[in-house]
């Protein structure tokens, strides 16, 4: 159990994102049944929903599982908030922009390998959900199944609140920071760190940085997992132990902070596929306090306890989960988030890069920062490779000549901060992705020229 705490400010502050950022205290853990209050005295003692609440708040109960699941999965928190979420007027279509949501049915499912460089430059004024262009995915969301892989570029804060009742949102920062405010306070998330925004949480974003080196406007950059699935959690350690991979005390989760705005606020909602919008008469991120452990998150990749060997061999990916989603068959993952950190190399006669490989699973990799150490060229940050189900892949010519060459000795490999998605199905292009100017459309050749060298005896 966490309780209390307190950020420096109880009410939303506009304006100053970076300042903001810089002073926000966090609550810890992962899974935690934490609880905050931004006005002491706000949170009900013995009770969850008592005939008046304190302070004349409502309370109201936010369930991201159901009620019946397992005590262990079951994931809800109790909401004393300014209004009730039930005061809001009828909701009507917009136009869903780059945004497009599970089944895709518009392509075919390709085997071949693809690799995309990032996305373009964003109109002037594009916030977080403008600028949010969907790569792909899999499943259905009315079902509750599958993920979609999508990227974001955006150079203008948001003045509107965003909730998905589609799926929760793995957000990957790869350039410039981002100020998440949520219904449960605010989460702040640079490049190297990911957040995660349950299924239904209305948040909005502002950009950290307010101005660049080249004199352009501030940008916003990275790659987003919508998991239409069961929640991710942390993966099962077996014959690991209790201790590895990504820690749960390095989980951060916000403490309570309010907006009480009066007046028009635009709220969007993705349900089923499509953007709805409302205009209502105030702010929904009006949480005084809260408790319970359905919440948002952030987590420093860095701190990931990279697990490897100290024999031979590379192993298999899976070591490196920080999350996961499962299905239900055991070990088989609706989505896995994996990410490759910094770590020491000392494998004995072994090919020390990722080894040739065919999937059962598909696997969409991007890149944070640096060089990925399978690929030495044409893979970038905030670019993407896709290899679904069974295409074979692996490292390139110059990396497996370099590799196949090298004297043995401990290496670090600290230049980069690579990452994968990695789903049990196919993932399906939308034809934005499959038509894509950014698409790499020689993505084939980095593996020419892998030479014949068998010899028989």
């Amino acid at each position: 159990m966490s309780d209390g705490g307190t950020s420096r400010a109880s009410v939303f502050e506009r304006g100053g994102a970076r300042k903001t950022a810089e002073g926000l205290a966090h609550l810890t853990g992962f899974g935690n049944e934490h609880s905050s209050e931004a006005v002491p005295g706000a949170l009900p003692e013995g009770r969850n929903s008592p005939q008046r609440a304190p302070l004349s708040l409502y309370a109201e109960q936010l369930s991201g599982t159901a009620f019946t699941e397992p005590r262990a999965h079951n994931r809800r928190s109790w909401l004393y908030r300014v209004r009730p979420s039930a005061a809001h007027p009828a909701f009507t279509r917009t136009d869903n922009g780059g945004l497009r949501t599970a089944p895709f049915t518009e392509t075919v499912p390709d085997p071949n390998r693809l690799r995309w460089n990032p996305l373009p430059e964003p109109p002037p004024g594009t916030d977080f959900l403008a600028g949010l262009w969907t790569l792909g995915g899999n499943g259905d969301a009315t079902q509750r199944t599958g993920m979609a892989v999508h990227l974001y570029h955006a150079n203008a804060d948001m003045d509107r609140v965003f909730s998905d009742a589609d799926g929760e949102l793995l957000i990957v920062p790869e350039r410039g920071g981002l100020l998440l405010r949520t219904e449960f306070g605010l989460l702040a998330v640079e490049p190297g760190h990911v957040a995660l925004v349950p299924r239904g949480v209305r948040f909005r974003v502002e950009l950290l940085d307010t101005a660049s080196d080249s004199g352009q406007s501030p940008t916003a950059r990275g790659y987003v997992c919508e998991n239409y699935g069961a929640p991710f959690r942390l993966p099962d350690l077996g014959p690991i132990g209790a201790n590895g991979l990504a820690n749960p005390r390095d989980f951060r989760a916000p403490v309570a902070a309010y907006e009480d705005v009066e007046g028009p606020v635009e709220v969007v909602n993705k349900f089923c596929g499509n953007l709805w919008t409302a205009t209502y008469d105030h702010s929904p991120l009006d949480v005084v306090a809260w408790h319970g452990n359905y919440v948002p998150y952030a987590y420093d990749l860095r701190r990931f306890n990279v697990l490897g060997t100290i024999s031979y061999d590379h192993p298999d990916p899976s070591i490196f989960t920080v999350l996961t989603s499962p299905s239900d068959t055991p070990g088989l993952a609706g989505v896995d988030f994996v990410v490759f950190a910094p770590r020491w190399l000392v494998g004995e006669d072994t090919f020390r890069p990722p080894y040739f490989h065919r999937n059962v699973m598909s696997e969409y990799m991007g890149l944070i920062e640096g060089a990925y150490d399978a690929k030495a060229e044409g893979f970038v940050p905030g670019g993407g490779s896709l290899h679904n189900m069974m295409s074979a892949h692996g490292p390139d010519r110059e990396t497996f000549d370099r590799a196949s060459a090298a004297e043995l000795r401990p290496q670090k490999v600290d230049d980069g901060l690579a990452f994968m998605f990695e789903t049990r199905w196919p993932v399906t292009l939308t034809p934005q992705a499959a038509r894509a100017e950014h698409l790499q459309q020689r993505y084939d050749d980095v593996w020419q020229g892998l030479q014949r060298h068998f010899r028989a005896l």
